[in-house]
């Protein structure tokens, strides 16, 4: 199983509030295989040296460098923290404080140095699943599987999940529980199948009640409707895996939640770059850094949806004008990323994506609130 701490909205309003010298961002990828975490924490003791590097080459004083270099020496040398991981590990640390968050989605590892983190990568962790949780339910059985874009899927233990729907309600049938009619009989199938729903739900909030994943519901209908109708997981994915699951592998349940999985996908990036169309018609909209980074500025900027993986360094000024550099330092940061860090600062929201689905194939592409 995935062991994930995504960040909450406070995390991310916190780390992009800060402003200080100096804020080393970390990213590693990492995998959930426990023998083979040596390698990832080669890589952080790798990118930790980096850090180390490009701080002191800043004339940053020893004393501001030393607690951060213990503090991730304290994680890499911390066997059971390295037992329990995702497939990324993204590290906030500042002389004062470090923070860690365990990410479900793959992230090239990168290290950045500046007087601000580094928060594109983190931003993708909760823009787009790449994981997921399918719910199998039927009359006859139930079960939670997880689904993990690199591992086989795993059954997931919750305690005081029903083993089916008799064992749920406590009795045999249900056939006889109206005297009503067909109507009733009906109307009694559909009251006892959200009963079923609701306690099926009860015993999945302890264990996914906080976690960010979608879940996706395989059943048959009416079960797949009354099920999502009282799911209280925020995240319950509109489509669904047709047809009777009690007999079907988790394999399959896993190849079918994948392709839903890019139907969630594809249809937010759908619905982004046709909202993007429509308001460059309209004058609201721009692919252009330096005009995006005076909008983010000023709140103009309504959806920024931004390329995961490029960095482009420099500065910008309180009044949004860019200076860019061709290389990256410690007095530097990712322009790109200082410019979602203002759009989220200004109620915006931003979109972490693979270059390809960035409207014009760029850096970044804004939707604004009102003609620039």
């Amino acid at each position: 199983m995935l062991h994930i701490d995504l960040p909450t909205h406070a995390d991310i309003d916190a780390l992009v509030a800060h402003r200080a010298a100096p804020a080393v961002s970390i990213y590693v990828s990492t995998t959930p295989l426990t023998q083979d975490a040596a390698h990832d924490r080669i890589e952080l003791k790798n990118l930790l040296k980096a850090a180390v590097a490009e701080m002191e080459a800043g004339d940053t004083p020893k004393r501001s460098i030393w607690p951060i270099e213990q503090a991730v020496e304290a994680i890499l040398e911390d066997d059971d923290f390295w037992m329990h991981q995702a497939n990324s590990l993204a590290i906030f640390a500042t002389p004062e404080r470090i923070r860690t968050f365990r990410l479900p989605n793959k992230l090239t590892s990168m290290v950045e140095v500046s007087d601000r983190f580094h928060l594109k990568p983190l931003i993708r962790s909760v823009t787009f699943p790449h994981n997921a949780y399918v719910l199998a339910i039927g009359m006859g059985s139930v079960r939670l599987v997880e689904v993990d874009a690199d591992l086989p899927p795993q059954v997931v233990k919750v305690p005081d999940l029903p083993k089916d729907m008799a064992s749920a309600l406590g009795r045999r049938s249900h056939a006889a529980s109206t005297a009503e009619g067909r109507s009733g009989e009906i109307t009694s199938d559909h009251a006892l199948a959200s009963r079923y729903a609701r306690i099926v739900d009860q015993a999945l909030r302890p264990v996914i009640g906080g976690d960010r994943r979608p879940l996706i519901i395989a059943a048959t209908e009416p079960m797949a409707s009354v099920y999502r109708s009282v799911s209280s997981h925020p995240n319950t994915a509109d489509h669904v895996i047709a047809g009777a699951a009690d007999q079907v592998s988790e394999h399959d349940l896993a190849v079918a939640a994948r392709g839903i999985l890019d139907r969630i996908y594809a249809d937010d990036i759908a619905a982004i770059a046709g909202l993007y169309a429509t308001r460059e018609g309209q004058g609201r909209a721009t692919t252009d850094v330096a005009n995006a980074a005076r909008a983010a500025t000023f709140g103009a900027v309504d959806t920024l949806i931004v390329d995961m993986d490029a960095v482009v360094t420099g500065t910008v000024d309180d009044d949004g004008n860019v200076t860019f550099t061709e290389g990256a330092d410690a007095a530097t940061y990712g322009v790109v990323d200082e410019i979602a860090q203002r759009t989220l600062l200004a109620g915006g929201r931003v979109v972490s994506a693979r270059r390809a689905d960035v409207p014009g194939g760029g850096d970044l592409a804004a939707i604004l609130r009102y003609p620039a």
